[in-house]
């Protein structure tokens, strides 16, 4: 069921059903000032913090440009269709803008790209309304679960697309990379990375400020403290976001749930032209056409579906899958900020 229907919909829905049949409102309590100032950086820490960079070299150059080239097109699409729009239909534009709609293709990125972390750090870097912030949920959730679908179909045939596009059929070196055996002390980064966060609780600056500067803190101990135990952080990681989305669904209110129409249209095309660019790119690098489901699955997908996906063609290369995906979840913030950048400059 959770292939469908992922834990952490069910941790955003669950308290909400409770605060609803009870009619209990706790929108306004405590509890969300410190999700927001203390969980949600612990979070950002653990998560930056699972990257270590030497796992790179297994996958090759070639693959990494074709998935930050997927993350890219991700990121940019959604102002570029939007100020399309504008220019055939100024008014729906106009209607789009002031409605506010565009806070909820910031998360999306943020989902799609890293994962739950980026978005819900994203959702509160542009403001996004719990009631919309459902609504990109449930659609996110659809979208996701079908791109899944179609990415399995797609590199089952990756050797027809081979043909078709002329591109290479040579396999990539099956992986041969093995962390160093070293001591890993899981207390003694928990209680780094906790104690990092409640100094920055304390520490009087804004909420995006704090997002960079711990990103780079969580990259920084991940490469370079040798007992730096990335297992655990990456677990703790997926914990503190379950714990995240429960908070925010005491603020949820189910009679405002509703999918705007111009949402799913833009959300649909921006899928489409992110497959057709891999696709060019691609052929641009003459690299295997298997590499397109296997980066867009770890851009969309994340660290459960990537390797399931690329499994359906070579389960050797599922370290492969991991290791852009853990990649994706370390650069999903940074995409979505250049996706707010670029929507404030359209303002």
């Amino acid at each position: 069921m959770f292939n469908w229907f992922p834990p952490i919909l069910f941790a955003y829905v669950i308290p909400a059903i409770i605060t609803h049949s009870f009619d209990l409102d706790l929108g306004s309590s405590p509890i969300h000032y410190y999700s927001k100032w203390l969980i949600i950086p612990l979070a950002i820490l653990s998560v930056m913090s699972a990257m270590s960079f030497s796992q790179l070299k297994i996958v090759g150059l070639k693959p990494i440009i074709l998935f930050v080239s997927g993350s890219f097109i991700i990121a940019i699409l959604p102002p570029v269709l939007v100020k399309i729009i504008g220019i055939f239909n100024p008014a729906l534009y106009a209607d789009f803008m002031s409605a506010e709609l565009w806070k909820g293709l910031v998360p999306i990125v943020g989902s799609w790209i890293g994962g739950s972390t980026s978005q819900l750090v994203l959702k509160e870097v542009v403001d996004c309304s719990e009631e919309l912030f459902v609504s990109v949920l449930v659609l996110d959730n659809i979208l996701v679960n079908i791109w899944t679908i179609f990415m399995f179909q797609m590199i089952k045939r990756s050797d027809q697309i081979n043909r078709w596009l002329q591109l290479p059929t040579a396999k990539p070196p099956l992986s041969s990379y093995a962390e160093k055996d070293t001591k890993k002390s899981s207390s003694v980064t928990l209680a780094v990375i906790a104690l990092v966060a409640v100094c920055f609780l304390i520490i009087d600056i804004s909420f995006l400020s704090k997002v960079v500067i711990l990103s780079i803190i969580g990259l920084s101990l991940g490469n370079l403290v040798s007992f730096w135990d990335h297992k655990i952080v990456l677990k703790m990681g997926g914990l503190l976001i379950l714990i995240i989305m429960a908070i925010l669904g005491l603020k949820l209110n189910f009679n405002a749930l509703e999918i705007p129409t111009m949402l799913i249209l833009i959300s649909v095309i921006w899928l489409v032209l992110h497959y057709i660019g891999m696709m060019l790119i691609a052929y641009y690098l003459k690299i295997h056409a298997a590499w397109i489901p296997v980066a867009s699955m770890a851009n969309l997908g994340g660290i459960s579906t990537a390797p399931a996906v690329t499994a359906a063609y070579e389960k050797q290369w599922m370290p492969h899958a991991i290791v852009l995906s853990i990649l994706s979840m370390v650069s999903g913030t940074a995409w979505g900020l250049l996706t707010t950048y670029l929507f404030a400059y359209m303002i």
